[in-house]
């Protein structure tokens, strides 16, 4: 992926890939995982209404991949951008090499080709898209529902 070369182009691609995420989570056996509890804030405010999970629960690494392949088939990781989260995104797909659960880093490598510089921590992402969509004098409401995904995004 290129990353689009005006803030209106990365701002509607953010947008793709944002709705693309919020329709993969409610896949029956999709979970998200993210570092902590401010980065699940941000993506519910963000109306991510699938199930997401934090990788800090006080368990070891694998045994929290363990857990979650015994729940799930696919585990979207959404580590933060920086090199802690991308350690951790690598060690995460490591222990998943055995296809249970599938690990998926495509979504989160696509959004830190596009927010570099922009967004580094998970928890940023809500704050930044609502600043866009005020730069551009729109609603993320409406433009989730012209990219096809019909969400009530919460506010605030």
């Amino acid at each position: 992926m290129t990353p689009p070369d005006t803030p209106i182009r990365r701002f509607e691609a953010f947008l793709q890939l944002w709705a693309r995420l919020g329709l993969e989570a409610r896949r029956p056996g999709t979970v998200i995982l993210v570092e902590g509890e401010r980065d699940r804030a941000s993506l519910r405010r963000l109306g991510i209404d699938g199930e997401v999970q934090t990788l800090h629960s006080g368990r070891t690494l694998a045994d929290r991949v363990q857990e979650l392949a015994d729940r799930h088939g696919r585990v979207i990781v959404l580590t933060d951008w920086d090199r802690q989260g991308g350690r951790l995104a690598r060690r995460l797909q490591e222990y998943g090499e055995g296809g249970r659960p599938k690990i998926d880093l495509l979504l989160r490598r696509d959004l830190a080709t596009l927010l570099r510089s922009e967004v580094v921590h998970v928890e940023g992402l809500a704050t930044w898209a609502t600043r866009q969509a005020e730069t551009f004098h729109r609603s993320l409401e409406e433009e989730f529902r012209a990219c096809g995904w019909e969400t009530a995004v919460p506010t605030g």
